[in-house]
């Protein structure tokens, strides 16, 4: 049936014609914008989900130029670190050569002092931007280690940030001091006595730690008819149980930087050991101390039941006015310009470039730590880019190519319109 009121034909026409129409404009915007998705009109679902994990992206990149911070300060203060080492290594031979009876010690007092005064110079111009992680004797907590923000970790809708923590590691040469007087003194924190079993290990790994708590090792032989030491050699207190007082002028003592555990307290005093031996020429089989993870392993091959050696670990508490010294600081009061005092500068090299080596090592390790969370990060954000471009990105070839054939589709509607409209002139005709 035809009519001359109402034409089907057209009016469908008409309506593949804008769908055409809608469906070129869309494509055109892909053209133009380069995107499939470039508003949440175009797909909700995909839109939140690209638009979230942009924000990553973008958390990402400022993390990557983070971590290339922390990264930049970590070297400089391995650098400076390895060039202490060297320093401490031309120091020491400077000390070997003062050994020697027929030299002139003070001239090379002189070097060893030179060289003293530019490790100080070094370690107070190794920072980067005000940092410096060479200079930890700030008893503040949380002083003593630097948090550098590595990774942004979502689940969900929630985002948590995670540091790579990098402890500072003094190698300054200020000596450090223990209060005579005032805070709260334990004499005996933790105390073995070497006997006829000649074997006994001093614990102190569950002792508290806190920034400017000041410990110190004691050591009191008894040997009153010297048939197996010389009692008075291995005697550093006037009794078994020390004063504060003496615990304040022990050479056997250190005071604790922030970020220092209980290890890093034995440690340090086992290094002032090995040159305490060394200098005093005591005889290891008399007694042998081992110290390792907050713990100090004595033996003997000469105590027996009368014959003994007590081994002493006091505590005073920080607020008694403790001095937090430098890594370095058996570097203070150094002097070779006598044979005795050659003799004691050699017994703490060893101990001095050991500490120096492990700050560089540490650092090192710190740094490529924070190169492959750098490298980690930057791979993942590339990643991240190319998902959110397989998801929302348009397919420019897939594109242009559909807007040809609509193209196509769309001038054979336009011809499909003309002839729909020129139905009823055909109509128009049968009257004539």
């Amino acid at each position: 049936m035809s009519s001359i009121l109402t034409n089907t034909s057209a009016t469908t026409a008409l309506r593949t014609l804008q769908a055409i129409n809608a469906n070129i404009v869309s494509t055109q915007l892909e053209l133009a914008t380069g995107r499939r998705v470039a508003s949440s009109e175009d797909s909700s679902a995909i839109w939140s989900i690209s638009k979230a994990m942009q924000t990553d992206v973008a958390g990402f990149d400022r993390l990557s130029n983070n971590i290339a911070l922390g990264q930049s300060t970590i070297s400089v203060a391995r650098q400076a670190a390895e060039t202490v080492t060297t320093l401490l290594s031309e120091m020491k031979v400077q000390v070997v050569t003062a050994q020697q009876d027929s030299v002139d010690r003070a001239k090379i007092q002189s070097e060893v002092s030179n060289l003293r005064d530019q490790i100080e110079a070094v370690v107070a111009m190794a920072q980067f931007n005000g940092l410096n992680l060479l200079n930890n004797t700030d008893s503040t907590a949380g002083t003593g280690t630097v948090s550098v923000l590595s990774s942004l970790d979502r689940s969900g809708a929630t985002v948590t940030a995670r540091d790579i923590d990098v402890r500072k590691r003094d190698l300054g040469t200020r000596a450090g001091s223990i209060a005579a007087t005032g805070g709260t003194f334990t004499a005996s924190a933790a105390s073995v006595t070497l006997n006829a079993t000649q074997t006994a290990t001093l614990d102190a790994s569950a002792l508290a730690v806190a920034a400017g708590t000041g410990f110190a090792l004691s050591v009191f032989g008894t040997d009153a008819d010297g048939s197996a030491f010389a009692q008075a050699s291995y005697r550093t207190t006037t009794g078994a149980t020390p004063t504060q007082a003496e615990v304040a002028a022990a050479s056997l003592s250190y005071v604790a930087r922030d970020g220092d555990t209980m290890g890093d307290v034995v440690t340090a005093i086992g290094r002032k050991w090995t040159a305490f031996a060394q200098q005093n020429d005591l005889d290891p089989d008399v007694l042998t101390l081992g110290f390792a993870s907050g713990r100090i392993t004595a033996t003997s091959g000469v105590t027996d039941g009368t014959d003994q050696i007590a081994l002493t670990f006091s505590r005073v508490s920080a607020d008694a006015g403790n001095t937090i010294g430098g890594g370095l600081d058996m570097l203070s009061g150094l002097d070779v310009s006598t044979k005795a005092g050659a003799v004691s500068a050699l017994a703490r090299m060893d101990g001095l470039i050991a500490t120096a080596i492990g700050s560089a090592a540490a650092f090192g390790s710190d740094q490529t730590r924070l190169e492959i969370q750098g490298r980690f990060v930057n791979t993942l954000a590339d990643t991240m880019r190319s998902g959110i471009g397989t998801m929302v990105d348009a397919d420019l070839e897939e594109a242009s190519a559909r807007l040809q054939a609509l193209q196509v589709q769309q001038q054979l509607a336009v011809q499909a319109m003309s002839i729909a409209n020129n139905s009823p002139r055909v109509l128009l005709g049968l009257f004539r």
